[in-house]
This record gives structure tokens, sequence and C-alpha cells, in this order.
């Protein structure tokens, strides 16, 4: 069960062209969008990456918006875990679980998915807010990684699994952005 005082969420590579021509991009975005508010709502550490930066280009705006207090991190390997400003950022924030989105699902997704179940942490990976170019390879990364141990997640499920109660403060701004 995740708890916000015990989960992160990791953000892969939401990066120019390529945001715009995974599957379902607008949808994709857009509940990237409402995640990244609502672990902001929620305190959650978040931890942004962009590939290549140079040669792939910003983060799409839409995102970089909503992230406006977190710098990214640049990375060369696939796999985030290959960086040790990553690493050393995860072991930082102090949690044991960490919601995994983004592109490509079955490349930077997966294989940094696969480097922090390896380090040990609990992965959950939030299937409408990761893409990849084709629905096959998408399903096919997150297969696979369920198979490896990580839990396959949507957006409202990790939202009320993290909120747990009606009660919560948080429970009224989160509801906000999903409806």
């Amino acid at each position: 069960m995740l708890r916000k005082d015990k989960t992160g969420l990791v953000v892969i590579d939401v990066q120019g062209k390529l945001a715009t021509i995974v599957h379902d991009s607008e949808v994709f975005i857009a509940n990237l969008v409402k995640l990244v508010k609502a672990a902001k709502l929620l305190g959650l550490p978040i931890l942004w990456l962009e590939q290549n930066p140079e040669k792939l280009g910003a983060t799409v705006p839409e995102l970089r918006e909503v992230l406006d207090r977190v710098e990214p991190i640049a990375k060369y390997s696939f796999s985030a875990c290959g960086e040790p400003a990553f690493v050393e950022a995860v072991k930082k924030a102090k949690m044991n679980s960490w919601l995994i989105t983004g592109i490509e699902a079955h490349i930077c997704v997966y294989q940094t998915a696969l480097g922090l179940l390896d380090l040990g942490y609990d992965v959950e990976l939030v299937s409408d807010c990761v893409s990849s170019r084709t629905i096959e390879n998408k399903d096919m990364a997150l297969a696979k990684l369920a198979r490896k141990g990580a839990e396959v997640t949507s957006l409202e499920m990790c939202l009320f699994e993290l909120i747990g109660d009606c009660r919560a403060d948080e429970f009224r701004g989160a509801l906000s952005l999903i409806k």
C-alpha cells in the first residue's frame, strides 16, 4: 500500500518531439500533469529527468510549468540509475516506494524501474502516465516489469491509495484534479 510519507515520484524524459509522438500523447501528458500537481499537493518528493537534453530538447512546456520548483537531472544512460546524481537524489529523499512515469516505457522507464528494483526500492508504474511510440512496446514493458517485481497502478488508483481517507486535507484538491 502506498503511503505519502514513504513515496516519491519519478518523471522520465517527457521531452521534445518524442513526447508528442508517443501513443495517445495528449492524454498521457494531461494525466502526467495531473499526477505532478497531486504529488505537489501531497508533498511527495519529485525527481525529474531529461535524456540528453542538448539533443532531445526540453521537457514539454505544460509539464515543465508544473515542475516549476524542481530542477531536472540530465542523464545520458537509458537507466537513470546509471547517473550518480539521480541515485544520490533517490537516497537523499529517503522514500521506500517510487511512482514511475514518463517515456519511453520499454526503454528508459523500463531500465530505470529495474535499476530501482535492484537498489531495493518498491516500484509502481503509473500505467496511464507512461507511454511509448507504440502501445505494444508499452504493454510489453509493463508486463515484463510486473513479472520482475514492479507493481502497476493508475493515476486515480495511486492518488486514492496515497490519500487513504476522504477526510484527509488533500482529498478535495486531488479530487478536483481528476474530475
